[in-house]
């Protein structure tokens, strides 16, 4: 299997942490987005999306889209189990990191590639409003996730799971470029969850 990721890039940084979790690492090819190559013929051949990461299969088929290639590499790597043992926890687990990814993740991305100069190559054209009120959105959804964690110590409750990598690589893609910090803003659950996971040796992947 070849992994195409990116430096820096939240999603790809997902992948990354999962397979460091996992123990694994693949033949990996590096895509600077700075310099388009992620819009290069080649690479569109892969995933007419433009977008990273992609896992190539050693049958040639290509795998779009984080969640898909982590759902790959949780039943080719099955242990340390991230996604679920039995359809109702992967149901629940399901859930919440879909919530995160949609509201959280989404949010934070949004504000960014909207109000971010350095990354108008990448989203064209820009609507820096749309994106303040992603920043602003997004918060309401971090508040939600602060209280879910007053109550439980992982995101998707009583264990790490994929749900918290979703969470930590937006939270991390936030701490970064919108200079987010929960604990500055009275979300001291998610501020203690968020130094908790940053100590895991996975937390340096990506």
């Amino acid at each position: 299997m070849k992994l195409y990721t990116s430096a820096r890039a939240p999603n790809p940084r997902r992948v990354a942490m999962f397979l460091a979790e996992k123990g694994v690492s693949l033949d990996t090819q590096l895509i600077d987005l700075g310099k388009l190559e992620n819009r290069s013929e080649a690479f569109l051949a892969k995933n007419p999306f433009g977008r990273v990461p992609v896992l190539e299969l050693d049958d040639g088929r290509v795998l779009c889209e984080t969640r898909a290639i982590c759902s790959y590499l949780e039943g080719a790597f099955p242990e340390p189990n991230l996604m679920g043992e039995g359809f109702e926890e992967r149901a629940f687990i399901e859930m919440a990191d879909r919530r995160v990814e949609l509201h959280v993740f989404a949010g934070i991305a949004n504000c960014v590639r909207h109000t971010h100069p350095g990354l108008a190559a990448l989203e064209q054209p820009q609507f820096p409003e749309y994106g303040a009120a992603q920043g602003e959105k997004m918060r309401e959804w971090a508040r939600w996730l602060d209280q879910t964690l007053a109550t439980q110590p992982y995101v998707a409750g009583q264990r790490f799971t994929i749900a918290d990598i979703t969470a930590f690589c937006a939270m991390e893609f936030a701490r970064g470029l919108m200079k987010f910090r929960p604990g500055a803003e009275g979300m001291e659950h998610l501020q203690a969850w968020r130094d908790r996971v940053a100590e895991r040796p996975s937390a340096a992947a990506g």
